[in-house]
């Protein structure tokens, strides 16, 4: 035609190209979405950092958490100087000022950490940055017990129990103590090899133990982080204390004080006030007797003038007189 060829219908057209593109959109999609915290133009957080005395196993990637909810990541875990600096990424809503703290807390037995934040204050956080003051580390025991199952497991028994007996046998024919000491030694590793049957299922039941504290590593971990937090109490009341004893020990010396110079005073009262105690249990049967005659009287006495500024009392035997 002269006004130009007239576009294909859609149904007409080849579907492979056109299948091809729309897979590679919707592939673009996905990529896109998963990956959208790392778009500059769409992260709307901000970065913190924090100086703790030790890393405490934490590393790039562990979670940053406020009062137990999730609010950003760790993204960096680096030495600077003797303190180790820890970058955070955290949303925009958490405003971190000057005065927070953070705190490297557990998770789990096996080792998983994260930073726990107690935002605070209102004016700016100083470089950005909590200090160590601030901030605290977990006690771990997790490291240790894992550095002394794998050197246990590494030592080779029966040749060490051999390089005794081969140690002892060169020096058989030196002086007394030497071979007194090499003896010694040859009975150590006998010993050290008939338990080794023992040794093994020591460390069998051992396994058991270390898979009773795993199911339970929620409990066992809150305990230490709660054991932590009272120490760090403690220690933050320490002056406190220091004061309170201070000032009990004061009080305390001037009650003695006051006691000391007011004796010349209170012995002749109290000893009075005995004598006073004595008379009255004398005539404890008279008392007795005057309360118990003074009843009627107080009960009328009442009746007569419980009415206000009225008297109230009844007159028998008088006749009764009519008018005229």
């Amino acid at each position: 035609m002269s006004g130009g060829q007239l576009m294909k219908p859609f149904r007409e057209r080849n579907p492979v190209p056109i299948g091809i593109i729309g897979v590679l959109a919707i592939v673009g999609l996905l990529a896109l979405a998963l990956n959208a915290s790392k778009l500059p133009f769409l992260d709307s957080g901000h970065t913190v950092y924090a100086n703790f005395d030790d890393a405490a196993g934490l590393q790039k990637g562990n979670t940053v958490r406020v009062a137990g909810v999730q609010v950003g990541k760790v993204t960096s875990v680096d030495l600077n100087g003797d303190v180790v600096k820890v970058g955070m990424k955290v949303n925009s809503s958490t405003h971190v000022n000057e005065g927070s703290t953070a705190d490297i807390k557990i998770e789990t037995l096996l080792g998983q950490v994260f930073v726990a934040i107690n935002p605070t204050g209102t004016r700016p956080l100083p470089g950005n940055t909590i200090q160590v003051g601030n901030t605290t580390t977990p006690t771990s025991i997790t490291t240790a017990f894992n550095g002394l199952g794998k050197r246990a497991q590494q030592i080779d028994v029966q040749q060490l129990a051999q390089s005794f007996n081969v140690l002892s046998d060169t020096f058989k024919n030196t002086g007394p103590a030497v071979r007194g000491s090499l003896d010694g030694l040859e009975r150590l590793s006998t010993t050290i090899a008939s338990r080794d049957a023992e040794l093994k299922t020591l460390l069998s039941r051992s396994n058991v133990v270390t898979n009773t504290l795993a199911t339970h590593d929620a409990q066992i971990a809150q305990l230490i982080n709660d054991s932590n937090l009272i120490l760090h109490t403690v220690d933050q009341q320490r002056q406190v204390i220091h004061s309170l004893l201070i000032h009990t020990s004061a009080l305390s010396k001037q009650l003695t004080s006051l006691v000391a110079e007011n004796r010349s005073v209170i012995g002749p009262a109290l000893n009075q006030l005995h004598g006073t105690l004595a008379i009255l249990k004398s005539h404890q049967r008279q008392l007795d007797q005057t309360i118990h005659l003074i009843s009627p009287f107080v009960r009328d006495f009442t009746d007569t003038l419980g009415n206000g500024r009225w008297f109230e009392t009844v007159i028998h035997n008088i006749a009764d007189v009519g008018p005229g």
